[in-house]
C-alpha cells in the first residue's frame, strides 16, 4: 500500500477541544479578540483552535488556562489531541510508527533529518520557508521536531541508522556558526549506543541512493514500513516488494559510505574547518 496526502486536516479531538475552549472563554464573557490579547495570540488563532483547525500549541493552553479560571480542562487534553504541532497529515502516519519503532533507518542527500537538527539550524529552515511562517508557525514546527527527537534518547532499544551526504555540511547552511554547532550536535548524538551516522563521501561517484532520500521503519511486529518524501506530500509504502527495494538499496549504501569511525573523522575535520 502507498498512501499520500496534502494539507493537515482537522480531527474529531481538536474539534472537541476547541469547543471546551470556546465555552470557557463564553463562559467569562471575553470575546476572541479579548481572549487573543490575554493569551498574546491574534484573535485569528483563537478562531482556528476553536474551530478544530489548527492545533494549539503548549504555549497558548498555558496562557488560556491562566485566564480562564485554571480548570485544567485545557491542560489535560492537550496531550490527547490527535495532531501533533508542525506535522502535515501525509507526515502524521509515519510520525506514529516512529514511536514504537524498534529500528529506523533513514538517508537525506537534501537536508539534515529532522531527528538530527539542533535548535539553530531547524530554525534557520523555517525562517527560510516558502510561503513563510509566522512567529507562531515556526514555535509550532520547532516544537514539534523537539519532540521527535526525544525518541533518540528515551527508546534506548530502538536501532537508529543514518546515513548523510557530505555535501549537507559542505553546504554551510545558516552560516559558519549554524553549521558548526550542527557538526557538534550530530557528533553528539552519535555517541549514543543505539545510533549510527555514516557519512556518503563527495567523491563517491555512484551509489544505490541516486534516486532520492527515504526512510524505512520495523515495527515491534517486525513489519517493515518505508517512507519517501517529497516538496509538498509524502508517499507511506507498507508493500513488502517496495519496501524490499528500498532494503537492498539501504544496505547497498551502507557498503558504499563511509565507516562508522571514518564518519566520525570527517566530520571532525569538517568541524575544525569551519
Amino acid at each position: 500500500m502507498v498512501d499520500g496526502g496534502g494539507e493537515p486536516e482537522s480531527s474529531d479531538s481538536l474539534r472537541t477541544f476547541g469547543a471546551v475552549l470556546q465555552a470557557l472563554r463564553e463562559h467569562q464573557g471575553l470575546s476572541r479578540e479579548e481572549l487573543g490579547d490575554l493569551v498574546r495570540f491574534s484573535k485569528h488563532t483563537v478562531a482556528s483552535v476553536e474551530l478544530g483547525r489548527r492545533m494549539p500549541d503548549l504555549v497558548l493552553v498555558e496562557r488560556a488556562e491562566e485566564v480562564l479560571g485554571n480548570t485544567g480542562a485545557l491542560r489535560r487534553a492537550f496531550p490527547k489531541l490527535a495532531r501533533q504541532p508542525g506535522l502535515a497529515a501525509w507526515f502524521r502516519r509515519w510520525a506514529g510508527l516512529e514511536t514504537s519503532a524498534i529500528t529506523l533507518y533513514t538517508y537525506e542527500c537534501r537536508l539534515i533529518p529532522g531527528l538530527l537538527q539542533p535548535e539553530v539550524y531547524a530554525r534557520t529552515l523555517f525562517t527560510n520557508q516558502l510561503p513563510p511562517l509566522d512567529d507562531e508557525q515556526i514555535e509550532a514546527q520547532w516544537i514539534a521536531r523537539a519532540e521527535r527527537q526525544r525518541l533518540l534518547r528515551e527508546r534506548p532499544n530502538t536501532a537508529f541508522g543514518f546515513i548523510l551526504e557530505e555535501h549537507l555540511f559542505r553546504r554551510h547552511t545558516g552560516g559558519a556558526e549554524v553549521t558548526a554547532e550542527l557538526i557538534d550536535h550530530v557528533l553528539k548524538v552519535a555517541g549514543l549506543r543505539n545510533v549510527e551516522i555514516q557519512i556518503m563521501p563527495t567523491e563517491q561517484e555512484n551509489h544505490a541512493g541516486l534516486d532520492g532520500p527515504m526512510q524505512l521503519l520495523e515495527t515491534p511486529e517486525t513489519q517493515w514500513f518505508a517512507y519517501c518524501e517529497g516538496q509538498r506530500a509524502g508517499l507511506l509504502m507498507s508493500d513488502p516488494k517496495e519496501v524490499s527495494v528500498l532494503q537492498r538499496r539501504y544496505a547497498r549504501m551502507r557498503s558504499q559510505a563511509l565507516t562508522l569511525t571514518d564518519s566520525v573523522s570527517l566530520l571532525q575535520r569538517m568541524r575544525g574547518d569551519v
